[in-house]
């Protein structure tokens, strides 16, 4: 399966050394829970053996395509440059992506050859769903083939009335259901060519009726993505849902609501089909006031206030984050006011993502083909195109040199992954051509609090010139072009709970705080958490899960310190100094400051790609949040009775990273 192996005397080494996870056992726990792996033997991977099968998994697709392409493969090299990678991930100076972490180095990459469940995430437009029937389907198909491996995908509603919709004739066709991701696939794809045929000129609309009797039972295990299967339920329901959107718009053209109902609902059937969240984010243009309006569940109700609204879409609208794209013209008077209420839209950028990298340096236009973001917002894409988020953590490195240095390996596993073919021709072509990665940088907060600003200047300015070198030497040892963009600062939020800083660019919530997570009630790791003396209790949502609560203080400053204005400008310097894709950053702001988002908006529109609000909840506004403030005297009290947690002879498989790897942009029914 792997052409590539790393010494066993080197790793050995590793065996014995304590991996420096974050935040009193946290970061174990998230490591344990989301990305060990069981071997052969039963027993859960330990750390320095997931960082063996990544890095292993990671130069075995360098030496594949090397070797294929006879560019000459040099063995020692490999070794040291491998080796090097492995100390750098092992001492967590910098990270894999959740997706590689968990899929790298197995059977689904490199036998199964699934590469698309290396990546983050994606984005897919509609726009060109009129030209016909297959660009009609493929959307929804794609949206929906991603998402069912773990990929995170944006959509925008460009699409509409550019379809003409046909209630089915008759169900002259009986689709067998096979037990498989394909199978659910080519069961959507069925469905909406039966809606879509007549519009395009086809006799009839062919209808299809379907069997679900092949589809595994609920609670049985799925082999290579984990976890359990859900049964057929949640697909008849989608095909339920569609059938209903669709009937009503016979006759008539597709809708912006109908598109963005068949999206989330997708993803609400993903929810329920072994996934507990889902990723998405909606573009649609400010002006078009129907798009503004999904998510006004007062104005979507009781009853259908305009044509193709659905009442009640709340029930599937949670999917998606929904932003407006907007430019320097933009009047943000109206939409800044909903801005306001409840966090959305968030707000896009298109002009400057199209004309810039860098916002320091000269337009360039190098992504004049883009039509989207990822769902957090820190990739640019075209349709169909995927990306791969490598983070790096400043904060963690004993110098500049030593950042620098871990800043060449982060590139490389980047570039390695844009050497998979995935399983759509679509999204192979672009990448192949744009070969574009996200090098990401997290605990920014906490690198400020530790030295400066302009330390940090310093650093990622060298930094992202250091990588445009690296990737003038790599892509010409790999002949393939230079990336087009390669550097983002994403959410983060599970990745970064492992390396113990904070998400991405984000300031924490408070001092001293109680962070909970969930974990199933049956999970083998519970023994150990009860040893470790955490607090665990009953999931007050979900019977299924418990929560345990870990202690955690932050140094440095917290939002409550934090203006609405100081954090955008964080954005704006980090989109100035390091991405030339995005920085996805979720504004907190306080009721007294939700006036103020048209001013930033206006001040900081010629700086800005993407840009998104949340009103801060108020203590204790729902049971078990994620996070609760608490003193320091109650701090150092829980810090006593916790022990330090050690996991041994697990026999437990991890669930893998679904979609971005955040707490920021996590959606929640």
């Amino acid at each position: 399966m792997l052409n590539f192996k790393l010494d066993d005397d080197f790793v050995l080494q590793y065996r014995e050394l304590k991996p420096d996870f974050g935040f009193n056992g946290l970061g174990q726990l998230t490591y344990y829970r989301t990305y060990s792996r069981l071997k052969e033997d039963g027993t859960n991977e330990q750390w320095y053996e997931t960082v063996r099968r990544v890095v292993e998994g990671a130069y075995s697709l360098q030496k594949q395509h090397i070797l294929s392409n006879e560019l000459g493969w040099n063995n020692r090299k490999g070794q040291r440059s491998a080796q090097e990678m492995y100390d750098r991930i092992f001492k967590m100076k910098f990270l894999p992506p959740g997706r590689m972490l968990w899929a790298l180095g197995t059977p689904i990459i490199h036998e199964r050859k699934v590469g698309q469940a290396l990546f983050n995430c994606a984005f897919v437009s509609t726009a060109n769903i009129g030209r016909g029937i297959e660009e009609a389907v493929k959307p929804f198909t794609f949206m929906m083939d991603m998402s069912m491996v773990g990929v995170g995908v944006g959509f925008d509603v460009e699409g509409a009335e550019k379809i003409e919709i046909n209630k089915q004739d008759v169900e002259d066709e009986l689709y067998e259901i096979p037990d498989s991701r394909e199978g659910w696939v080519m069961s959507l794809e069925k469905l909406l060519f039966s809606y879509f045929a007549k519009g395009f000129g086809f006799n009839k609309s062919c209808g299809v009726k379907f069997s679900y009797e092949l589809i595994r039972s609920e609670g049985l295990p799925i082999q290579g993505f984990g976890g359990v299967s859900s049964g057929p339920a949640p697909l008849v329901k989608l095909h339920e849902q569609i059938r209903q959107i669709l009937n009503k718009l016979n006759g008539k053209h597709i809708t912006v609501t109908a598109i963005a109902d068949i999206m989330n609902m997708i993803g609400q059937c993903v929810v329920a089909g072994n996934v507990r969240r889902t990723a998405q984010i909606a573009l649609g243009p400010v002006t078009n006031s129907e798009y503004r309006k999904l998510k006004d569940y007062s104005w979507n109700s009781n009853e259908e206030k305009y044509e193709g609204t659905m009442a009640r879409r709340a029930a599937w609208g949670w999917a998606s984050n929904n932003s407006v794209t907007v430019d320097s013209n933009t009047n943000f008077a109206e939409v800044a006011k909903q801005t306001a209420k409840n966090g959305e839209p968030g707000f896009v950028f298109m002009d400057n993502i199209r004309a810039f990298s860098r916002m320091c340096d000269p337009a360039d236009h190098k992504d004049e083909k883009a039509m989207g973001t990822n769902p957090c917002g820190e990739q640019t894409l075209e349709s169909y195109e995927l990306c791969c988020l490598v983070e790096t953590f400043p904060s963690r490195a004993e110098s500049k040199e030593d950042y620098l240095r871990t800043l060449k390996f982060a590139y490389l596993l980047g570039k390695t992954a844009t050497l998979v073919n995935t399983t759509w021709h679509e999204t192979n072509r672009v990448q192949k051509r744009n070969r574009r990665i996200g090098t990401s940088v997290s605990g920014i907060t906490n690198f400020i609090d530790k030295y400066s600003l302009e330390t940090l200047r310093v650093w990622l300015d060298e930094g992202y010139d250091h990588i445009q070198s690296w990737d003038d030497i790599y892509s010409s040892w790999l002949c393939v072009p230079k990336s087009i963009k390669t550097t983002s600062v994403k959410p983060s939020g599970t990745v970064s709970l492992l390396a113990g800083v904070n998400p991405g660019c984000h300031f924490p919530e408070f001092d001293y705080y109680i962070r909970r997570v969930r974990i199933a009630k049956t999970s083998a790791l519970i023994p150990t958490i009860k040893e470790a003396g955490l607090h665990i209790e009953e999931d007050v949502v979900d019977p299924s899960s418990l929560v345990v609560e870990f202690p955690v203080h932050n140094e440095g400053k917290s939002l409550k310190e934090v203006s609405i204005w100081e954090q955008v400008a964080l954005a704006v310097f980090l989109q100035k100094y390091w991405s030339d894709n995005q920085v996805s950053c979720t504004v907190t702001f306080r009721p007294e400051e939700g006036g103020q988002i048209k001013t930033v908006l206006d001040y900081f529109k010629y700086d800005l790609k993407s840009i998104s609000f949340l009103p801060k909840l108020a203590l204790g506004a729902y049971a078990q949040m994620p996070y609760e403030a608490i003193t320091k005297e109650r701090y150092i009290d829980m810090i006593k009775n916790v022990k330090q947690i050690e996991f041994h002879e697990l026999a437990e498989d991890s669930v893998g990273e679904k979609f971005c790897s955040n707490d920021v942009c996590e959606l929640t029914q």
